[in-house]
């Protein structure tokens, strides 16, 4: 190779290497300001930030709403309480991701339901804050249609059995037709089926009204069953006590669920009319009979 050559490549070589540093050089440059311009900073209204993941004012705010704090409680401490809590659980969402649980199907089956039940409540909530006061012919109506809730409100004293409910329907038919606890009882015995036994107390205003229109009518000492998933729980009556509502009580409450009725109806009304403009298309086999 002559000198000539030699000189040319050895230029080629410098212009190179220098182009490839300056390259390195402006990459690290752009590198170093893209993280320091995603490095999110605790000021302004972010009040902490956990590996880059911030906790805005609002957030904390609306935690400290839900927390039911008691009156009087030192609200610096409380809100330092509950931020702790927030960063905790920042923290181990944080870990999930990173286990990847937050690309699982269930996961993101069970993220669409919540976030459609989320908007389906605030939508209610919507339609129960800008809707009409209740007349006064309304609140009447609804006070004598849920009498457990205003003028027959008890407390109720209840002696009760827990047990498995059986499995064997026959087993389940003589069940249902138990007259009292100690028939009941007996038969749980014969079939082999443990039973303990409580007390307990019920305010009747939480009964569903057609529930309640049915154990008025029960005799005396007979017991009503209600099923709790592999468990039931067979109750009778023991003891009655009155328990109205204050007048101002009962007009507020009774305010209330007229508007919660309303938006209801309003809802189901709502979704008739997106029913008829929605275009819903069905796998063979799932759609409903006609």
């Amino acid at each position: 190779m002559s000198v000539a050559s030699m000189l040319s490549t050895l230029k080629d070589n410098f212009r190179r290497e220098k182009f490839m540093k300056s390259r390195f050089l402006l990459g690290l440059i752009l590198v170093t300001t893209t993280l320091s311009g995603c490095q999110k900073k605790a000021d302004g209204q972010t009040v902490a930030v956990v590996n880059n993941d911030e906790i805005t004012s609002s957030e904390l705010n609306a935690e400290l709403a839900g927390a039911n704090l008691p009156a009087g409680v030192d609200k610096k401490q409380a809100t330092a309480r509950v931020l702790q809590g927030l960063i905790d659980r920042k923290l181990v969402a944080q870990q999930a991701r990173q286990e990847g649980i937050d690309r699982s199907p269930e996961f993101i089956n069970r993220q669409r339901r919540v976030t459609e039940d989320l908007l389906i409540g605030m939508l209610t909530s919507r339609q129960l804050e800008t809707g009409k006061i209740p007349t006064p012919a309304q609140i009447a109506d609804i006070q004598s249609k849920q009498p457990q809730v205003f003028a027959k409100r008890e407390a109720w004293k209840l002696e009760q059995l827990q047990y498995d409910t059986p499995k064997d329907p026959k087993v389940l038919a003589q069940v249902a037709q138990a007259k009292s606890l100690e028939q009941l009882s007996a038969l749980l015995s014969q079939s082999s089926i443990p039973f303990q036994r409580g007390t307990n107390q019920l305010v009747t205003s939480v009964i569903p009204a057609e529930i309640y229109a049915k154990l008025v009518t029960l005799d005396p000492g007979e017991p009503f069953i209600v099923p709790a998933g592999n468990r039931s729980v067979a109750s009778v009556i023991v003891a009655r006590q009155p328990v109205p509502l204050p007048d101002s009580a009962a007009r507020t409450q009774a305010v209330e669920m007229v508007r919660r009725q309303r938006a209801s109806d309003l809802l189901q009304q709502r979704v008739k009319q997106l029913r008829t403009s929605a275009k819903i298309e069905y796998k063979e086999g799932y759609a409903p009979g006609k």
